[in-house]
């Protein structure tokens, strides 16, 4: 018998924060760590929890610099996090498009 294809979810991208951050980077080249937040509706440090969770894993890249003398974090999406995404997305639409529900 074939295992279920839920074996093969991500459990770091599966958690609903770190899916929705990884699914918001997936759109765009990088983004900036309030709009994240604010886009999120989570804290400052939830979202920072999460975000160095994903950096450890090799899922994201985070790069600090100034906007004139202001801080600002950006982080964008990185091939290997691009990559579990994507197939933790497919193994998702595989499960609900399965005849009985896989």
């Amino acid at each position: 018998m074939t295992a279920h294809p839920r074996v093969r979810l991500d459990d770091l991208v599966h958690q609903p924060v770190r899916f929705s951050l990884l699914a918001g980077l997936a759109q765009a080249d990088e983004l900036e760590f309030r709009f994240l937040r604010d886009t999120l509706q989570i804290s400052d440090s939830l979202l920072s929890r999460q975000a160095s969770t994903l950096e450890q894993a090799g899922y994201i890249a985070i790069r600090k610099g100034h906007v004139g003398k202001w801080p600002r974090t950006w982080l964008k999406l990185t091939p290997a996090g691009r990559a579990a995404f994507n197939d933790h997305l497919a193994t998702l639409r595989e499960i609900v498009e399965a005849p009985t529900g896989a």
